[in-house]
């Protein structure tokens, strides 16, 4: 990781990790267990990559880090939700995520189930509320609409159901790229599209470059996470490694070999740089962080 993408990561961090503590409900309020369970999955842990993401293409577009928190904590919101429910029992019935235990475990199943619901539900109130995003109404429409088509079932969660449907069963490389774009690359599109859409006099020709520069991070991050899942230890990723391969998954290393899944990630991320051709230095931090993506131990 460049020194530069070091101290933007710990300062996104830091930025979005306030922003959400401002957004959450607090503890103190009814009901008291639902909330602490919120605050609990969401703060202090993980990459936080898709707030980077939002704000770093804010940075390419010369935008102001304060429009876009709303954006950044909706999507971490809608990505955290995801990760609960993926830990639960009735999926992957994970007990480690981000280093700690899973929300099912340090709770109870019912409110974890209920956890997930409630931050999906927030992601929206705030990108429908919050007073920060100073955008017209119409664009900030589309970044709900962006959001909302990205988490559901032609998004995120379709992906999850691919996934489940496919396990133990073998997948052909488009098929798994299809479950992927949706699964994981849906959200990391949205991420970096609706800080786009905070500058609804952008040219459309730089938001459609900006769109596939995320669609080949959103597939290399999948990969590389692949290859961690055999190469890593538990330790080091947060999360129960070989966790995809024990329970016969289909995944990149498994169809392409482990060589051929690295060459696949290194594709993508040159495929990812050449999209921001038309960018100078102020989109080096979107470069750093494609080639953060494959290069990353966890």
């Amino acid at each position: 990781m460049s020194n530069a993408l070091k101290q933007y990561l710990v300062s996104a961090q830091s930025r979005v990790e306030h922003a959400l503590d401002a957004r959450l409900p607090s503890a103190g309020i009814l009901p008291k267990k639902l909330h602490d369970a919120m605050r609990y999955s969401t703060l202090d842990g993980g990459k936080r990559m898709r707030p980077m993401l939002t704000y770093a293409t804010g940075k390419a577009l010369g935008l102001s880090e304060e429009i876009l928190d709303a954006p950044a904590c909706a999507v971490e919101m809608i990505h955290v939700y995801s990760l609960i429910h993926d830990d639960l029992p009735a999926m992957d019935d994970d007990d480690l995520r981000r280093g700690k235990p899973t929300s099912h475990i340090a709770y109870d199943e019912a409110t974890a189930i209920l956890t997930g619901d409630a931050l999906q539900a927030l992601a929206f109130e705030v990108l429908a509320n919050d007073p920060s995003i100073k955008v017209n109404p119409e664009s900030r429409l589309k970044m709900i609409t962006t959001l909302t088509k990205a988490s559901g079932s032609q998004g995120m969660v379709g992906g999850q159901a691919i996934d489940l449907e496919s396990v133990g069963t073998t997948l052909t490389l488009p098929e798994l790229e299809n479950m992927h774009i949706h699964k994981t690359g849906a959200l990391i599109r949205a991420s970096v599209n609706m800080a786009a859409l905070a500058k609804p006099d952008l040219d459309s020709v730089i938001a459609k470059k900006l769109d596939h520069y995320a669609k080949c991070i959103g597939l290399s991050f999948q990969v590389k996470d692949d290859i961690l899942d055999e190469e890593s230890d538990t330790a080091t990723l947060g999360k129960t490694q070989g966790k995809d391969q024990n329970n016969n998954k289909p995944t990149y290393p498994a169809l392409l070999g482990l060589n051929g899944a690295k060459q696949k990630a290194q594709e993508l991320h040159e495929q990812a740089i050449a999209s921001l051709s038309s960018f100078g230095s102020e989109a080096d931090l979107l470069r750093d962080i494609s080639l953060y993506i494959i290069q990353r131990d966890h």
